[in-house]
C-alpha cells in the first residue's frame, strides 16, 4: 500500500507511491485543475473552430482544429500522472465544470478576431498555471510530473504565440 492513503482513493486504486500524502494531494489537485482547464479549452478551441466565418476562414479553421488536437493531447498524460501519483482524476463533466478556471463562451457570434485574442489570453492562462504547478512539483521533488509540465508550458506558449500573430493587426499588437 502507497504512503498516500488518502480518503479519496479506493483501496482496489491504492497506487505506490514514495511521495508522501500531502504532496500527492496537493499536486493531485494542480493536476485536475489543469486538466479541467484541458477539457474546457479544447471545447472552447473546437466551438471556435466550427464557429469561425470570414476571409481568413481557411487559415483559422485549420489552425484551431490543429490546436485543439494538441491540447486533447494533454489530457491522458496529465490524468494518467495523477494515478501514478496515487491521486484520483476527474470522473465526469460536472467535476470538470467545478474546477475549469477557463470562462466558457456562449455567444452567438464571436469576430474572429476576439475569437484568437480570447483563446491567446487563455493559453496564457494555462501557461501560468502550469508554472505555479511546476513550482510545487519542484517543492515536492516530483520531476515526473515536473518534465510533463515543462512540455506542456512549452506547447502552450507555441499555441500562444501562432494566436498572438494570427490576431495582430497589420504593424500592429493591438486586436
Amino acid at each position: 500500500m502507497s504512503k498516500a492513503k488518502s480518503d479519496k482513493v479506493s483501496p482496489d486504486l491504492d497506487t505506490p507511491t514514495d511521495l508522501p500524502p500531502a504532496a500527492v494531494d496537493k499536486i493531485s489537485t494542480a493536476l485536475n485543475t489543469l486538466l479541467a482547464d484541458a477539457f474546457a479549452l479544447y471545447l472552447k478551441t473546437k466551438n471556435f473552430h466550427w464557429h469561425v466565418s470570414g476571409r481568413h476562414f481557411h487559415d483559422y479553421h485549420l489552425m484551431l482544429d490543429e490546436q485543439s488536437e494538441a491540447i486533447f493531447a494533454t489530457t491522458d498524460q496529465l490524468a494518467e500522472r495523477v494515478r501514478k501519483l496515487g491521486g484520483t482524476t476527474l470522473r465526469s463533466i460536472g467535476q470538470v465544470a467545478k474546477l475549469q478556471t477557463i470562462s466558457d463562451n456562449d455567444e452567438d457570434y464571436v469576430p474572429p478576431r476576439e475569437m484568437l485574442r480570447e483563446l491567446m489570453e487563455d493559453n496564457k492562462h494555462i501557461a501560468a498555471s502550469m508554472r505555479k504547478a511546476h513550482k510545487l512539483c519542484d517543492e515536492h521533488e516530483d520531476s515526473g510530473t515536473a518534465g510533463l509540465l515543462e512540455t506542456f508550458i512549452d506547447e502552450t506558449e507555441r499555441r500562444t504565440w501562432f494566436l498572438f500573430e494570427a490576431s495582430r493587426q497589420e504593424g500592429s499588437n493591438a486586436a
